[in-house]
């Protein structure tokens, strides 16, 4: 079959089966299997396509019509210009936690870090600021060890192996305090809201690094507990948040002992994340 209508037949397919995006998560899935960017596929639209690429390009599109992520069908995602290897055992990196990286690397540009990142998933916030601060170093933790060792995997693609540990741990383990910055994107959804989410995230994305307990804020509390514990004096905590949390973390955050230097604001002028130090 010619390229031009394969896409078109699977972009009308996804879009039956209510696949807002369908045109672009067409053009992303058969980039992926060609091993090639979008502009090939325009650029090229009546190239003739082997039957096996066809297969293969059916069976995807077929997992996306189900609602799993394109990230997770072609097993990337890009963020700060890199692609991250994902899985079901990380969540797929988000564009506004870009904001959390860019705040940290603006704060910190040419200076010699060492760098906890609690939750590290993917690994993606933690290999991010790296590749921006040359001289710096990094931990990062969670509690799944599947994420880890996915993490250990994009490290060794972005070439950061010898600036990087990655371990299988809660952070109520770690002990001593030795870090000039702590990043975190912990999960905040309420338990109750969980059920609100689309049908992509509930259904294939990790719940561990959604579920925030009761009221949003069981594992943002623990992370700001022991960051108390964790950071050199006049330390940096980063820390993603969700909608309306901002008052009740930056209470937490100064009844801690913290103050705020910053806070950032979403695509939606939602409060994301906030710098605070010690």
């Amino acid at each position: 079959m010619i390229l031009k209508n394969t896409i078109q037949k699977a972009s009308l397919f996804l879009k039956n089966n209510y696949i807002d995006t369908h045109s672009l998560d067409a053009e992303l899935i058969l980039s992926n299997i060609m091993n090639t960017s979008r502009e090939f596929l325009l650029l090229n639209d009546e190239l003739k396509l082997s039957n096996s690429i066809i297969n293969k390009y059916n069976k995807a599109v077929e997992k996306r019509a189900k609602k799993e992520p394109v990230a997770y069908i072609v097993g990337k995602k890009e963020f700060w210009s890199n692609d991250f290897t994902v899985n079901d055992s990380t969540l797929i990196p988000r564009p506004e936690t870009e904001l959390l990286v860019n705040e940290v690397i603006n704060f910190y540009k040419n200076k010699s870090i060492n760098i906890l990142d609690i939750g590290t998933g993917s690994g993606c916030i933690l290999l991010s600021i790296l590749k921006e601060l040359k001289r710096s170093r990094g931990l990062g933790i969670d509690i799944s060890h599947k994420a880890i060792f996915v993490a250990k995997k994009n490290a060794k693609k972005l070439k950061l192996l010898n600036r990087t540990r990655f371990k299988t741990c809660d952070v109520s383990k770690l002990q001593y305090r030795s870090y000039d910055l702590i990043v975190s994107n912990p999960p905040y959804i309420p338990s109750g809201d969980l059920r609100n989410l689309s049908h992509d995230i509930i259904n294939y994305e990790p719940l561990c690094a959604l579920n925030g307990g009761i009221d949003g804020l069981d594992l943002i509390k623990k992370v700001i507990y022991k960051s108390t514990k964790l950071l050199k004096k006049s330390g940096i905590l980063a820390i993603e948040i969700g909608n309306n949390q901002y008052k009740r973390v930056s209470n937490i955050l100064m009844k801690s002992g913290f103050r705020e230097i910053k806070k950032v604001h979403d695509y939606n002028y939602n409060v994301r994340c906030i710098i605070s130090t010690n």
